[in-house]
C-alpha cells in the first residue's frame, strides 16, 4: 500500500510532527481507541521500541510492539512489527520537499498470519484505507491543503 500527500509548510514541521510518536493517537481514528504505552522520547531514534494499545477489529484491544529500525532526519523513517497483529509489518515514512511544502509518501508493507487471505482483501487493506484517509483529513485540517 502507497499513500502521498502534500501539506504546506516546511520539511522541519513536517518531521516535528510526524516523527513525534505522541501524534500517533491524533490521526489514527478515534473509535480504534490507539494509545501510546510506552514513554517517549523528544524525537524518534533508531532502535526506538514504542508500544502500544490498540482496538483494530471489533472493539478488541490488542497490544502492539514496533520498532523504528531507521532515520534519516528528515527525510525518512521506518516503523516494523515486533509483536502484534501482523505476521510482518514494514511501515516507510518518507518526507521530500516540493514548491510550498512537503510531500510525505508512506509505504506500508504488511502480511497476515497463515489463513488470513481472504481478511486482508476483505477486511485489513479496506480498514487501511480507512485509517489513511482519516489521516489525511486531520492533516489538511491541521496544515492546510497544498495545490
Amino acid at each position: 500500500m502507497e499513500t502521498v500527500q502534500r501539506i504546506p509548510g516546511t520539511l522541519a514541521d513536517a518531521w516535528r510532527f510526524f516523527s513525534d510518536a505522541g501524534n500517533l493517537a491524533r490521526i489514527t481514528p478515534p473509535k480504534m481507541g490507539f494509545q501510546v504505552l510506552s514513554p517517549l522520547p523528544e524525537r524518534v531514534y533508531a532502535g526506538l521500541i514504542i508500544t502500544y494499545k490498540v482496538r483494530p477489529l471489533f472493539g478488541v484491544a490488542i497490544n502492539w510492539v514496533t520498532e523504528i529500525t531507521h532515520v534519516d532526519e528528515p527525510r525518512l523513517f521506518v516503523d516494523e512489527q515486533r509483536f502484534g497483529p501482523y505476521r510482518f509489518w514494514h511501515h516507510q515514512h518518507h518526507f521530500a520537499p516540493v514548491d510550498g511544502g512537503v510531500e510525505m509518501t508512506d509505504i506500508v508493507h504488511y502480511a497476515l498470519p497463515p489463513g488470513g487471505g481472504l481478511a486482508r482483501s476483505l477486511i485489513v487493506a479496506p480498514r487501511l484505507r480507512e485509517i489513511f484517509d482519516y489521516r489525511r483529513q486531520v492533516l489538511e485540517r491541521t496544515f492546510g491543503t497544498l495545490p
